[in-house]
């Protein structure tokens, strides 16, 4: 039972992220509000949670890091899909670890100096830069720090304690969002739903992309923390639980974040810098608390902090794990290697948000919806048995021919018509 709460500790923690706090909350602003809740909500059930249980089942049939896991399953014509998810996780990590800066960076500011005076010429101010660069360092050290102790105990043990406190944090915020006058605006915004606005390639793209980031499908993360595992975990469980934790996470950051923006008049400020969104809006709704803002603010950027963390040990363990499967490593000396080439190539987005947000875009609405969509063919119509492998200790499950059937022709088609909706937005 520990082991087994320890990796759902992992795996969640690994899908809980940025993604949840930082991310969705600008996208759902950007597209029309509940109706893209639903949306992405759709998506990650029949696409996300067969996706998700498919790396479950590969990691932990083969033991081994993305790479290894399909030449085990598939022989060397597969080892291009082990690397694109490797790539995927690569490239993500080169921006991540700048965004977590920030995150870091806003939660020791709320301690030491209070609110920014101007948030949105204070976020232009720290986002880029020398500034951006040392923050971004820090936590690539701070990663590294943690990583080096291992799956066990430097990511199981931390998951145990940070997603607790984590939830906890963003349930006071929610509460205390919902007393405030003029809150209703933000609740109809974000759960009365407008049906109109799915119809464009935008909200479908996006809200895929939002589903993959989310949950890391693609990247690897899950693959790497199932490798570990014994056979007699039971795995659609385990999907189950990660899926609805992550969303929930993402719903409860919705329920704290749009009741304060509409009840203070920020809605305005959401859609004007949608990378800094988050930084600029909430720094603005914690000023007008007053004192209770001083409090709150702290421990809302620390939350985001430590969700990050999470987040950003998963990675650079998913990149540890291939260079030591791949490359016959040593633990340290891969760590700390891959740590310091993501110290390097995180210059880049740390100096300038359009590189950032190029690198997102390229990751998010095409690098891992592809990987996706191999992961559904191989698992679907290539992989002999994963019925069998996805059995063991999960006997007397009867919906594993529907998970198989939506990975062979559901999941591939609407992942089809993601990859030509994203196209679509990244041409125009």
């Amino acid at each position: 039972m520990g082991a087994r709460r320890g990796f759902l500790m992992a795996a969640v923690g690994s899908a809980v992220g940025l993604g949840n706090m930082w991310r969705f909350p600008y996208l759902v602003a950007e597209n029309g509000g509940a109706a893209f809740v639903l949306l992405y909500l759709a998506i990650m059930l029949v696409v996300g949670l067969p996706l998700l249980l498919a790396e479950l089942v590969i990691g932990r049939g083969a033991r081994k890091s993305p790479i290894g896991a399909f030449v085990h399953f598939g022989g060397r014509a597969w080892a291009p899909l082990g690397i694109l998810i490797v790539a995927a996780i690569f490239l993500t990590s080169s921006y991540y670890f700048v965004i977590a800066g920030w995150t870091l960076r806003y939660a020791v500011e709320s301690i030491a100096i209070g609110f920014p005076g101007e948030p949105d010429a204070h976020f232009e101010r720290i986002s880029t830069g020398a500034a951006a660069i040392g923050w971004h360092l820090g936590f690539v050290a701070l990663t590294v720090f943690v990583v080096l102790g291992g799956v066990r105990a430097g990511i199981e043990r931390r998951g145990r304690v940070l997603m607790p406190l984590l939830l906890v944090i963003l349930s006071g915020i929610a509460l205390y969002a919902a007393t405030l006058p003029g809150s209703g605006a933000g609740y109809q915004f974000y759960l009365a739903p407008d049906f109109a606005t799915l119809f464009s390639w935008k909200v479908l793209s996006d809200a895929a992309s939002q589903a993959f980031f989310s949950l890391g499908i693609g990247a690897g993360m899950l693959l790497t923390f199932a490798s570990y595992l014994d056979e007699g975990e039971n795995l659609p469980n385990a999907a189950v639980v990660i899926a609805i934790s992550d969303f929930g996470v993402a719903f409860l950051a919705g329920l704290a974040v749009f009741p304060l923006i509409f009840a203070l008049g920020l809605s305005g400020m959401l859609t004007e810098s949608p990378l800094g969104a988050l930084f600029i809006t909430l720094p603005s709704a914690f000023a007008e608390m007053g004192a209770a803002g001083s409090f709150v603010s702290p421990l809302f950027f620390l939350a985001l902090a430590m969700a990050a963390l999470t987040t950003t040990v998963a990675a650079l363990e998913v990149l540890v794990a291939a260079a030591i499967d791949g490359l016959g490593w040593q633990r340290r000396r891969a760590v700390l290697v891959i740590g310091g080439t993501l110290s390097v190539i995180g210059i880049g987005p740390a100096l300038d948000l359009r590189v950032l947000a190029w690198v997102d875009k390229l990751v998010d609405h095409l690098v891992l919806v592809a990987a996706g969509l191999a992961l559904a063919i191989f698992a679907g119509w290539y992989m002999k048995e994963p019925i069998a492998e996805a059995s063991k200790g999960a006997e007397g499950i009867r919906w594993f021919v529907l998970w198989r059937w939506l990975l062979r022709i559901p999941v591939p088609l609407g992942l089809l018509l993601v990859l030509f909706a994203s196209i679509q937005l990244l041409s125009e």
